[in-house]
């Protein structure tokens, strides 16, 4: 695992010891919509197509503003035919606190605290500007480049990675777009982040795509996106050198 070969996007604070102190909850001074996330508690029914309904049944209902999201697969094809992929370390406060849950059956071992995850990031009002869906992930995608790791990423090098996902649609409605981008690691910078403080700790790591795989798969990289993003990235490759 390295930093970005050249670059100056090194994150202020490493993950290194860094812990979590919870100052207070706040559920039930902000309410179920109080915060980022919408909780809502539905009494709902299925309709039937002979007019017949269900049982009155509850359904939670986890949302936010900015409901769908991007993520994207930035690699670089090195001479001798490996191919480095560029994740950004984040801390995760939610998988971090896990440590202090005493009701899990199987507590985490190690506890995690950061993840390496794809560059990722929320549509926003302002995309719809741009009229298409195709046009909303490309320009999103780069704004999240620069801002996550301070890397340029051309809108039109963008390219499209297959298919939207739900994460958790037992849950909730977010869906996820896949996207890659060829690129040159050594052009990231400084990332200015979205002035959020979670963006305060981690930065760019440089891995071989096969390895990157490999911790997806043996539980280092605990993040289902990342794991379906660099799977298809791999997928794309191969059949591009095949054709």
């Amino acid at each position: 695992m390295s930093a970005a070969p050249g670059s100056n996007g090194t994150p202020s604070r490493s993950s290194d010891g860094v812990e979590v102190e919870v100052l207070e909850d706040r559920a039930d001074r902000c309410g179920p919509r109080g915060g980022f996330l919408q909780l809502q508690r539905l009494l709902v029914r299925n309709l039937y197509p002979d007019g017949t309904s269900s049982e009155p049944y509850p359904c939670d209902v986890v949302s936010r503003r900015g409901v769908d999201a991007v993520t994207i697969a930035l690699f670089e094809r090195e001479a001798d035919g490996r191919v480095i992929v560029g994740l950004r370390e984040n801390l995760r406060v939610p998988i971090w606190l896990r440590r202090r849950k005493t009701d899990l059956p199987f507590p985490d071992d190690p506890p995690q605290g950061t993840v390496l995850e794809t560059v990722a990031g929320i549509l926003e009002p302002a995309d719809r500007e741009l009229g298409s869906l195709r046009a909303a992930l490309r320009r999103r995608a780069a704004l999240e480049c620069e801002e996550e790791i301070g890397l340029p990423v051309p809108e039109d090098r963008i390219l499209d990675l297959g298919g939207a996902s739900f994460p958790t649609p037992g849950i909730g409605d977010e869906k996820v777009y896949f996207a890659a981008a060829e690129v040159r690691f050594a052009h990231a910078g400084s990332a200015h982040g979205d002035g959020s403080v979670m963006e305060e700790v981690g930065g760019l790591v440089l891995l071989e795509l096969e390895e990157a795989l490999a911790r997806c798969r043996d539980g280092r990289i605990p993040d289902m996106k990342t794991e379906i993003a660099l799977a298809r990235l791999r997928d794309r490759l191969r059949a591009a050198s095949s054709s």
